[in-house]
């Protein structure tokens, strides 16, 4: 029902994307007025055969939905899941005096708006009504300044769509010839998965250099607090000590002049160095200043709900989104740190309250953006209101609870004083036994006063760096003061490839690129995760080798589509026809057809023959004679026509040579296992895309005598086959055991003249009788249960559900930041799965149980949670019989 206020059939009616959204705003209106939701976009290109309508099938552009040689011109359809919706759009206009079109402030919601018009095809005045929050005030002066459609931003939306249509449909189908059925390509999901790929690359052609330093722990001597320091051998006879910084990728010294020191002179100097006398040569004291972080825009928050919150993109969106429905949060897709005054004083009054005068300076702060290509003008992401409510004011609980408090804390804190203090850096030195002059460096901070610090510290994508509320703090020293060393220890170190992409450093490397818009980073994210390009080792985002073939072909035969820069261009030229400064024709012919000697996107796709499909989807394993092939069903290894299946959740850096060679010697699942007494059918153990399992060699079938029809493929008999259980493995299965397996079902007998049999089945064993059956509790009982205990389970009532004892959690991990509850592993119907008792959430592909962390445990059931409720499947009743 649309959400009414005022007289029943009402004079304007209001139109927003969401339910909660105009359940929200109704309250907020007078009389008069009727709110109701388009539930979203109400029509697009169409995405089937299907889809298209039957006057356009015969088109030859009818499968792009775009007619390319007709100025692009986009073929639009009322998505079928929204005809109802349209239908009751239309009722409620008849009755309507006014149309007030209030979808988001963006070029998304602008278009959304303008599809609206388009469709319902209003006879009354039209309005446009933005807001950036959803507050009593904001949505009446809404109401009382309307503007017109800003047709700019519908064609750069509109251009950006048949740009991803253009990609996706011609370079799709090319991936779906050259290396698998069913891939998708996308103008930045393609970029965004090359950028995971190159980093992958850069790990697996990277070797670990090693080196050693010495680490001092220094006494003053003086009765003071703290009277010890730890300081770190930095140079030897006027030679700096190498450190990693000093190594290239392939693990040898970028500069000659520093000091290797390998473990054997790392030893050898400290014992030259025992019971020697040291002296501060040097304290050099800086000021510290730190200023506040600005106010969140959607990709710092991203960033920063991943790292403290450990949210996916897409769930802090979810979230987000609720808050922002619910009237909690301004507008969360925005580029923009500004805070409009109201904001700041809200803020800066706020900080008083909490903190004091002291804390706030006597200026409001003034934050400008950095980001070149932002849209359109919107506030920061923060609290909403000319008040801010305090965490605990809201009533809120959960995820939305600790976003809004992210939110608020960035917020209050963006207009409070900088943090300031001292850094001291101190160098100390020795002479050797030998002579040698060693110079050990310390390091300390202080924070004199906190200032912003007190109410928000950001955190980092890399654990060892330092919070910036952190200290350490360093005795009182000064040039020539006397030092012994309590302790002189030995560290090894190695140099680490560089690190995986997290989501949130994914989200601010596209951003630095200007790759893509910070409004669709959570759903790019989510697309190559769901395409199985790439999948999470905690929170580790790594490329399959499925991405590595795709982004090989993309990159050989598609550069300039995969071109990092080409991609950002792309991202101004929509910003320019948003702008007025470019128009959507010529930039569409540029990209399709080329111009003026440069290839168009229908030009690459038309000749595919030189695309080697074999080639692409192959990689040479260092030192080795391995290849590695992506086939149809997965990885594998190939050498000299020996293959082996490569497991799917194995990081491509993590295939070595050793590792390849391992693979090779396992069991390859073809066994032998011997002959079956009863029938002489020889029996084997095979490893197959389901699992293990056992199955009969049948000898081949005689051809027909002549002038005999062949055998009907179904009247051909069909091998015995049995899936291993659990407590069973390839190498040690025996010919007894997989006898019993292919002697399943087992007939027990009869009750009430219907057979009875003993099975194992997708969920676990059981008894079958007609169409009911019971579980039995262990895969053992297959072979022992008899027909009086089948009688027994029977006469027992089916129970719904998990009938057994619960079993107990394959581990135990820490406390759900959300539920405070103690999250546990379990083994579920489908897979081990997490729980907090509240919410559940299976393991996903690169999730492992022995390794799975609380952070990553965590992450899931906050995905979980925002997706809602699984969806009750609907009840279809029996129609009455007249």
């Amino acid at each position: 029902m649309p959400a009414k206020n005022g007289n029943a059939g009402g004079t304007r009616l209001v139109i927003v994307e969401s339910p909660s959204k105009a359940k929200t705003i109704a309250g907020y209106l007078g009389r008069g007025y009727v709110v109701e939701s388009s539930i979203g976009h109400i029509r697009d290109l169409p995405e089937k055969a299907d889809d298209i309508p039957e006057k356009y099938k015969g088109e030859s552009w009818a499968r792009l939905g775009v007619n390319v040689d007709h100025e692009f011109e986009p073929l639009y359809v009322v998505n079928h899941d929204k005809k109802a919706q349209v239908s009751k759009l239309k009722q409620l206009l008849k009755d309507a005096d006014e149309l007030y079109l209030a979808t988001d402030e963006d070029r998304e919601g602008e278009a959304i708006a303008w599809h609206l018009r388009e469709v319902l095809n209003p006879k009354v005045p039209v309005h446009r009504m933005v807001f950036h929050e959803i507050t009593p005030r904001a949505i009446q002066e809404a109401v009382a300044n309307p503007r017109t459609l800003n047709l700019r931003l519908v064609d750069a939306q509109e251009t950006r769509r048949i740009l991803d249509r253009l990609y996706g449909y011609e370079v799709s189908p090319v991936l779906w010839k050259k290396v698998k059925p069913r891939l998708s390509a996308g103008r930045v999901q393609s970029v965004a998965t090359r950028l995971v790929v190159e980093r992958e690359r850069e790990r697996l052609a990277f070797t670990s250099a090693s080196y050693w330093d010495l680490q001092a722990l220094l006494d003053t001597g003086r009765d003071e607090v703290p009277h010890e320091f730890t300081a770190t051998l930095t140079g030897v006879d006027g030679k700096r000590v190498a450190q990693g910084r000093d190594f290239a990728s392939n693990g040898t010294l970028k500069n000659a002049d520093v000091l290797h020191l390998d473990e054997q002179a790392a030893h050898a100097l400290a014992g030259r160095l025992a019971g020697v006398s040291y002296k501060v040569k040097s304290v050099e004291r800086k000021p510290y200043t730190r200023k506040p972080y600005a106010p969140f825009r959607t990709t710092t928050l991203q960033q920063e709900a991943s790292r403290k919150l450990g949210f996916s993109a897409k769930s802090t969106m979810q979230v987000a989104q609720r808050l922002y429905e619910n009237g909690f949060i301004t507008y969360m897709r925005t580029d923009s740190i500004t805070l409009s005054e109201t904001a700041v004083a809200a803020a800066r009054s706020q900080a008083i309250k909490l903190y004091g005068a002291a804390y706030v300076p006597d200026k409001p702060r003034v934050y400008t953006s950095k980001v070149k290509n932002a849209q359109e003008a919107h506030e920061a992401i923060r609290p909403s209101g000319e008040e801010f409510r305090t965490p605990g004011e809201t009533g809120l609980s959960g995820d939305m609870f600790r976003l809004y408090e992210l939110i608020w804390q960035r917020t209050v804190a963006s207009q409070m004083k900088d943090a300031v203090g001292e850094s001291v850096t101190v160098k100390v030195g020795g002479t050797s036994g030998s002579g040698e002059r060693v110079e050990f460096t310390a390091s300390g901070r202080t924070i004199t006063f906190h200032g912003f610090l007190k109410a928000y510290v950001e955190g980092a994508d890399d654990p060892s760096t330092d919070r910036d509320d952190a200290e350490k703090r360093l005795p009182n020293l000064t040039e020539n003061d006397p030092l012994t060393a309590s302790a002189l220890n030995v560290l090894a170190h190695a140099t680490k490839p560089p690190a995986r992409y997290t989501e949130a450093s994914l989200i601010k490397e596209l951003e630095d690129r200007e790759i893509g818009r910070p409004s669709t980073y959570a759903s790019i994210i989510g697309t190559i995760l769901d395409r199985g390009y790439v999948f999470k080792k905690g929170t580790a985002l790594v490329p399959s080798f499925l991405a590595f073939a795709v982004v090989n072909l993309l990159e050989q035969h598609f550069g300039h589509l995969v071109d990092y820069d080409f991609t950002a261009d792309m991202e101004k030229v929509l910003d320019d026809i948003a702008n007025d400064r470019a128009e959507r024709l010529p930039e569409l012919r540029r990209f399709y057809f080329g111009v003026e000697g440069d290839e168009g996107l229908k030009e690459m796709v038309t000749d595919l023959g030189e695309i080697d499909a074999k080639e692409i989807s192959s990689f040479s394993i260092r030192g080795t004679d391995i290849m590695i092939r992506v086939g149809r069903y997965g990885p594998y290894l190939d050498r000299d026509g020996a293959r082996v299946n490569v497991p799917e959740d194995l990081a491509p850096d993590e295939l070595t040579a050793e590792m390849a060679e391992e693979l090779f010697s396992r069991p390859t699942g073809d066994r032998e296992l011997g002959k079956d007494p009863a029938t002489g059918h020889v029996i084997v153990a095979k490893d197959g895309r389901y699992g293990p399992y056992v199955t009969e060699i049948l000898p081949e079938e005689a051809p027909p005598a002549e002038g005999k029809k062949k055998t009907k493929k179904a009247d051909v008999p069909k091998p015995r086959t049995g899936s291993l259980l659990k407590t069973m493995s390839l190498d040690t299965i025996t010919l007894e055991d997989a006898l019993l397996l292919l002697s399943l079902p087992r007939v027990l007998g009869a009750i009430d003249d219907q057979e009875v049999t003993a099975q194992n089945g997708k969920f676990g064993p059981y008894i079958k009788k007609g169409t009911d059956s019971r579980s039995l509790a262990s895969e053992e009982e297959l072979f022992t249960v008899t027909l009086d205990r089948a009688k027994e389970l029977f006469a027992q009532p089916k129970a719904r559900g998990r009938r057994a004892a619960a079993a107990p959690p394959l581990r135990e991990l820490g406390e759900d930041p959300v539920s405070k509850k103690p999250i546990v592993v379990k083994e579920g119907r489908f897979g081990p799965y997490v729980t907090d008792g509240e919410t559940n959430a299976s393991l996903r592909k690169g999730d492992e149980v022995e390794q799975i962390t609380t952070e990553r445990a965590a992450e899931l059931l906050a995905d979980r949670r925002a997706r809602g409720p699984a969806p009750k499947r609907p009840t279809t009743r029996a129609k009455a019989k007249a």
